[in-house]
């Protein structure tokens, strides 16, 4: 079992204070890395044309976005202009829901994010203390999500939804490559993944559990570890 030590505190699970109030612990202690990636593909209504162009606008235009770049999309222009879009969030809180995570993935910030493929890299650095949960919208391009570590493959397309530790090295890459290379995204074929991705808090009892996570007082290095390095 491999351990990370908190750079910062890691929120911990709720505990009863003196005063009968629940208080939610901060102790700096090391927690190990989840190896479940837990993995379906949901139903979910297409994304209509106008939302879909101006995802594209969104992505050519502002953003820029280059082979391997994840940024983070205009939310509320979607919700206006997509009413279905309710569904997919309620689809993700359904699935997560049957995880035994009842409201978590609600009470949890949601971005929506954009992405043209992505190295291998680890999202630990900044979100050590969470997992996420990421539920995929556009059709089937022909990328896949790769967990190196596990050797968890998936394909990615409307419906995807993935929970998984954000220690765990991840790629996206095109589905016949054995590994992130930016040039398969120097064409003219659109390789761009919208998703939403929602920030849930390991510290959360029931997340830990569903993820097999444990916690320990032991002073581990982040940088020892293996899973831990981009």
């Amino acid at each position: 079992m491999r351990y990370l030590e908190a750079s910062r505190p890691f929120p911990m699970p709720h505990q009863a204070s003196h005063d009968g109030e629940a208080r939610e612990e901060v102790a700096p202690r090391s927690r190990s890395v989840s190896d479940l990636v837990l993995h379906s593909r949901l139903t979910l209504p297409e994304v209509p044309a106008r939302v879909r162009l101006d995802w594209q606008r969104e992505v050519s235009r502002h953003l820029q976005l280059e082979a391997g770049q994840v940024e983070v999309m205009p939310l509320a222009r979607t919700q206006a202009r997509w009413p279905q879009y309710r569904q997919c969030v309620q689809a993700a809180s359904d699935w997560t829901r049957g995880l035994g995570l009842n409201n978590l993935l609600k009470e949890s910030d949601m971005a929506l994010m954009a992405c043209r493929g992505a190295g291998l890299h680890h999202d630990g650095g900044q979100y050590g203390a969470f997992a996420f949960c990421n539920l995929f919208l556009s059709e089937d391009c022909g990328l896949d999500l790769h967990f190196v570590a596990t050797g968890v493959r998936i394909a990615l397309g409307r419906g995807t939804v993935v929970l998984f530790d954000t220690y765990q090295p991840h790629t996206v890459l095109v589905r016949d490559r054995a590994r992130f290379e930016a040039s398969d995204f120097s064409g003219e074929r659109d390789l761009t993944q919208v998703f939403l991705t929602w920030e849930l808090p390991i510290g959360h009892p029931q997340l830990a559990h569903v993820l097999g996570i444990e916690w320990d007082g032991r002073a581990s290095s982040v940088a020892s570890s293996p899973l831990a390095r981009p």
